[in-house]
């Protein structure tokens, strides 16, 4: 089972907040089908159905919607996020006014259902590195204004979230390096950044080539080193050249064919965009009875 709000970027204030944007997207002035149909009165129920195989995700956030759109309904949970689930397994039922039902109903869903594919698909890609103590990490390659939840779900399904956004770490990556004229040139001048603004983060550095490797480490101050687009034989030799003194993070084009080849050439991370920006949905479905 997993910790309801297990991240510090899943604050009350930005779920809230979430929500209430998500909501005025989709309910405007209201919801003229359910207002015009269902009598103001009308209390009634519905599940929340399973309809493919996968890991659940978006449980927590959708007791969070429905009490947004109505604190009258109450939802009882019978499958937890991170459950593993299959066709015709019920995640939750619901109850109260029908006509607030109906008006979550279609929020509930989109995020649930982006929320299980990317919890599935990072659950799977994460078995695939077991016997190695590579983790599976997660990129900023998210949905505009859906990051907390693509992040949420990566989490559920098992992966380790990187940097939340440009704020909470200093990354250099090959841009970076390049126009500030080299990799000590950039963390040299990273470093005074730090101190005169009293920030205190993490720095990783991107390196392209085993040369860069040597000048990351030569540069020293750094807290992780990013192998970017190398083959495993070059992650190999990455691995025996900084011997254990710094964490290393293999990135680039890796899938689920090639990622159990990263993990054995003894990296300690793998980060892999596709968790976010190419995962499917799984079939979910709000149903009456």
């Amino acid at each position: 089972m997993q910790t309801a709000f297990p991240a510090p970027y899943l604050t009350p204030e930005a779920l809230t907040t979430f929500i209430r944007t998500a909501l005025a997207e989709d309910v405007g002035d209201g919801d003229h089908s359910s207002l015009a149909a269902i009598p103001a009165t009308a209390y009634n129920r519905a599940h929340l159905l399973v309809k493919a195989e996968g890991v659940l995700a978006g449980v927590a956030l959708a007791q969070l919607i429905f009490k947004e759109v109505a604190p009258a309904l109450q939802v009882n949970v019978l499958l937890e996020d991170g459950a593993r689930v299959r066709h015709g397994d019920k995640a939750f039922t619901v109850e109260g006014p029908a006509r607030s039902i109906l008006t979550a109903e279609r929020l509930v869903l989109n995020c649930m259902q982006r929320m299980s594919g990317i919890a599935t698909h990072t659950a799977h890609l994460t078995s695939l590195l077991a016997g190695t103590k590579a983790r599976l990490l997660d990129t900023r390659k998210t949905t505009p204004n859906f990051r907390i939840c693509e992040k949420w779900a990566v989490l559920i399904g098992g992966g380790v979230n990187h940097r939340y956004g440009l704020f909470d770490m200093i990354m250099l990556k090959d841009n970076h390096v390049d126009y500030a004229g080299g990799i000590a040139q950039a963390v040299q001048a990273t470093h005074a950044y730090l101190q005169n603004t009293g920030r205190h983060l993490p720095i990783v550095v991107e390196t392209r080539t085993l040369g860069e490797v040597q000048q990351a480490l030569d540069a020293g101050g750094i807290d992780r080193i990013m192998l970017d687009n190398m083959s495993p034989e070059q992650l190999r030799e990455a691995v025996a050249l900084v011997a254990g003194r710094l964490p290393l993070e293999a990135s680039g084009g890796i899938t689920e064919q090639t990622i159990a080849e990263v993990a054995a050439t003894g990296v300690d991370f793998i980060s892999v965009g596709a968790l976010t920006h190419s995962a499917g949905s799984l079939d979910l479905s709000l149903k009456a009875y």
